[in-house]
C-alpha cells in the first residue's frame, strides 16, 4: 500500500541517453524540493556498458495530492533548464 495518494494518470516517467550520474542526481534533488512531486531514479537496462550513455535508465516524477498547477509548472522548467543544456528528454513508458 502506498503512503502517498498518487494516482496512475499522475506519473510521469522521462530519461536523458547522454545526461551523467551525477546531474541525473542533481535533476532528482531540484525536482524532490516541489511541493507534492516524489522523485525515483531507475536503473539502467542495457546489459551492454557504454561509455556514451547515462548509468541511469530515467526518473519517475509521481505527483501526490499535494500538488498543484503551480508545482506542474515548476517540473516542467526544471527539465526544460536540464533539456536546453543536454538534449531532449523521453518519455518512458510506466
Amino acid at each position: 500500500m502506498n503512503e502517498f495518494n498518487v494516482d496512475r494518470s499522475e506519473i510521469l516517467a522521462v530519461c536523458l541517453p547522454v545526461l551523467p550520474l551525477a546531474v541525473y542526481r542533481e535533476v532528482a534533488a531540484h525536482l524532490s524540493q516541489v511541493t507534492g512531486v516524489i522523485v525515483e531514479l531507475l536503473p539502467q537496462r542495457s546489459s551492454i556498458f557504454d561509455y556514451q550513455q547515462s548509468q541511469i535508465g530515467g526518473l519517475t516524477l509521481r505527483y501526490t495530492a499535494e500538488a498543484n498547477a503551480e508545482s506542474r509548472q515548476r517540473v516542467q522548467q526544471i527539465l526544460a533548464y536540464y533539456g536546453d543544456r543536454y538534449g531532449s528528454w523521453q518519455a518512458l513508458e510506466v
